[in-house]
């Protein structure tokens, strides 16, 4: 394999001008980096990355993890963390929690035993404390889509209390007073935060949303459809329906015109999220923005930075909080 010495040699330059124009450095002419670079290429030289990361005092890979590698919102996540990767670039590895706690610390681990400094890790099965270590361990340790106070500055999250918020007074703007909601089964901050939202909103409208209106599921289509063909069953009186995600409301929707009743003139559906999904619903679904391609770039970026300089982690000063926006289309109308 060509060695960095055997480029110079071929190329009749120094070892410190081959350096940099493998690391895209200043003081090159162009003629000189066109001879080096045709050079590398037909000595079939490959720059070793973490020699790269050393010069560049920056890390060699940028990691990932999230819960699950289908999902449309992971893969949007997931793409928005490759942008910048592609930008700066770096190498990607990729690793999947499935929201369990195990399962998350195998991929954080994985990704520390290749040596990556700088990670975007989605966790909501590990206690607070379990990722405080990993945070001083890490130098480029960012948690998305999840907020710890003591590690506030490593944090890019939405505000989902808010999104629940949104959801509500969206709904009684247009009059709709019997609700239900579909919502995932798992006991985790964002479909936690997004019904205390709800409820609260509500309740400042003196209406309660009751229990027994609340379906837990799986957070997909068939989730969506197994909580409205319970609440049906039940015989759950509601004009309306909160969804915990775009998937969940697809399902609901396909459920409700599976037994006649017409989306949105006799039941209005709203989604939270607002993945491709969302578009090609029928009716179209009113949802909210998550912007997590935009929390995403903001987190590789804040990874990869905090991985070069050590030191900018220290103040906790920082915060990176986002708000979802109502997207209006058409599965919500005024209430009859």
């Amino acid at each position: 394999m060509a060695t960095i010495k055997d480029i110079a040699n071929a190329a009749g330059v120094s070892l410190a001008t081959v350096s940099r124009v493998i690391n895209d450095g200043p003081k090159v002419g162009d003629v000189t980096r066109a001879r080096v670079k045709k050079i590398m290429l037909e000595l079939g030289y490959r720059p070793n990355a973490n020699a790269r990361a050393l010069v560049n005092k920056r890390s060699a890979s940028l990691g990932i993890v999230i819960a699950e590698l289908a999902d449309p919102f992971f893969a949007t996540l997931a793409h928005g963390v490759e942008k910048i990767a592609r930008q700066e670039n770096v190498q990607i590895l990729l690793s999947s929690g499935s929201i369990q706690a195990d399962t998350e610390l195998k991929a954080i681990e994985t990704l520390m035993e290749h040596r990556c400094e700088a990670m975007v890790v989605h966790s909501k099965a590990l206690d607070d404390q379990t990722l405080i270590e990993f945070a001083r361990q890490i130098p480029g340790f960012v948690l998305i889509n999840r907020y710890i106070e003591a590690i506030a500055n490593r944090c890019v999250w939405l505000d989902n209390f808010a999104g629940g918020r949104l959801m509500a007074r969206h709904m009684l703007n247009l009059q709709h007073s019997k609700f239900a909601m579909v919502t995932s089964k798992y006991q985790i901050d964002d479909p936690i935060q997004r019904l205390a939202g709800i409820r609260y909103e509500l309740e400042k409208s003196s209406i309660v949303l009751a229990d027994n209106a609340i379906e837990y599921s799986s957070p997909d289509q068939e989730g969506g459809e197994t909580a409205i063909q319970n609440l049906l069953a039940k015989g759950i009186d509601f004009s309306a329906v909160f969804s915990y995600n775009d998937a969940m409301a697809a399902g609901a929707m396909s459920m409700l015109q599976d037994h006649n009743i017409d989306v949105p003139n006799k039941v209005s559906v709203i989604g939270y999220d607002d993945v491709l999904l969302a578009k090609y619903c029928r009716p179209k679904l009113t949802t909210l923005r998550y912007p997590i391609e935009m929390m995403a770039i903001r987190a590789a970026e804040l990874a990869l930075s905090y991985s070069a300089d050590s030191h900018s982690v220290i103040s906790t000063d920082k915060t990176f909080k986002y708000t979802p926006t109502v997207v209006k289309r058409e599965s919500v109308v005024r209430a009859i």
